[in-house]
């Protein structure tokens, strides 16, 4: 009886290619993308294996807070984007710029409180209320929003026309979306556009 020896060699991977793996299975990508670059700079500084580690984790959080208040303005479906960078204080001088600089810390969402903007046309109330929107995304807060005149057309609108008798009916037909619990609107005589 004669046997045949087969060798059989199992292929070996690089560990590169196992890392990047792991890596992306544990979706760490900013691990993946930056963990050469870190390791030569901490090898120049002679930084020991923690602070390697530790600036790691830094990018990786630091990237991953970008892309999750990058995905939030996203999905608030934002007419357009507006901040307080962009708006004239001086040309609206009856807007109390120091109330809005507060409102801009969030802390009446945090309170549950509502924030109404009431004006005449041209004041500022949709700039207003869309730069607190983006401000509460920045700060971790889900926002929807939903533009003005589109109400016919949103998903939104079909299901306020249905004859239903609960809160969350009630609050659909009067135009206003929560912003974790508590209500962003901007009223204009009588029309509500909300976000």
């Amino acid at each position: 009886m004669i046997m045949s020896q087969e060798t059989s060699t199992p292929a070996i991977v690089a560990p590169q290619v196992l890392l990047n793996n792991h890596l992306k299975a544990l979706k760490l990508p900013t691990f993946a993308r930056e963990y050469e670059k870190v390791a030569m700079e901490s090898a120049q500084d002679r930084a020991d294996y923690p602070r390697y580690l530790l600036r790691l984790c830094e990018l990786e959080r630091i990237d991953r807070e970008r892309r999750n208040v990058e995905r939030r303005i996203r999905l608030a479906h934002f007419p357009q984007t507006k901040s307080f960078d962009t708006f004239d204080f001086a040309a609206q001088p009856s807007l109390n710029k120091a109330l809005v600089l507060e409102l801009m810390r969030c802390e009446w969402i945090e309170k549950r409180q509502n924030c109404i903007a009431l004006g005449p046309s041209g004041t500022g109330k949709t700039h207003t209320a869309l730069g607190l929107a983006l401000a509460a995304c920045q700060k971790g807060y889900s926002v929807a929003s939903r533009a003005h005149g589109s109400a016919r057309r949103t998903p939104l609108a079909r299901a306020a026309k249905a004859p239903q008798h609960s809160q969350a009916a009630d609050r659909r037909r009067t135009g206003l979306r929560a912003v974790h619990g508590c209500r962003l609107r901007t009223a204009l005589r009588g029309v509500q556009p909300a976000l």
